[in-house]
């Protein structure tokens, strides 16, 4: 099945460079471009997208209120949305992730990042930048944390997982770290969330450090 993306950024040559990657991957279909946020809204409606990849600073309506506009209850089958900023600030981030977006990536994740993130939303999933990640991980660190044993409910090869997805790893380099294949990354993904009643990666790196699971690594 070809995933329908909609980029929507202000800068012509964003644009350009997102549909120029993703042209190359038989799966995605580019059907719109858009120029702000009503735009998006607009093209979105048009176009029926599966992703819709959207920029947050962008004249009359920002990304994150055309990302609320298009996730709010309601809303009949709507795109998911993966912004895509230079921006990374921690209040846009929980933002996004709090008002239904399936990712965050900075745009200097990379080529192979971007695909990825779209793949998982497509697939109901949701990836952040690792440097994001990162962050907002240390961030946590820094304070003061209450101990806690290891989910007994997770396996050993769930808890190598998590501690990979905690440094911020994508699922390609998880994969390769634990020589398995990336299908299975994602099949202990989705089990590892349900177990630990976990909405994205982020919420899973954030029990990991919160639990005392990083540190066990050593």
């Amino acid at each position: 099945m070809t995933i329908r993306v909609l980029i929507a950024d202000d800068q012509a040559m964003v644009r350009a460079g997102f549909a120029m990657i993703l042209a190359a991957e038989d799966d995605i279909d580019v059907v719109g471009e858009a120029t702000d946020g009503l735009h998006a809204l607009e093209l979105a409606q048009r176009h029926k997208p599966d992703v819709v990849l959207m920029d947050i600073r962008m004249p009359r309506m920002d990304g994150l209120e055309a990302l609320r506009r298009l996730t709010r209850p309601g809303t009949v089958d709507p795109p998911k949305v993966v912004v895509v900023t230079t921006f990374d600030d921690d209040e846009y981030v929980q933002r996004a992730l709090g008002q239904g977006a399936s990712g965050f990536l900075i745009k200097d994740s990379g080529p192979a990042l971007l695909v990825e993130a779209i793949r998982a939303a497509d697939s109901g999933e949701a990836l952040v930048s690792p440097a994001i990640t990162i962050r907002l991980l240390r961030q946590l660190n820094s304070v003061k944390r209450t101990s806690h044993e290891p989910h007994t409910a997770l396996s050993e090869r769930e808890l190598d997982l998590v501690r990979l997805v905690a440094r911020g790893l994508t699922n390609a380099e998880i994969a390769a770290e634990l020589t398995i294949s990336l299908g299975t990354v994602k099949t202990h993904l989705g089990n590892v969330q349900t177990k630990l009643s976990a909405r994205n990666r982020v919420e899973i790196a954030a029990w990991a450090w919160e639990s005392g699971v990083v540190e066990g690594r050593g």
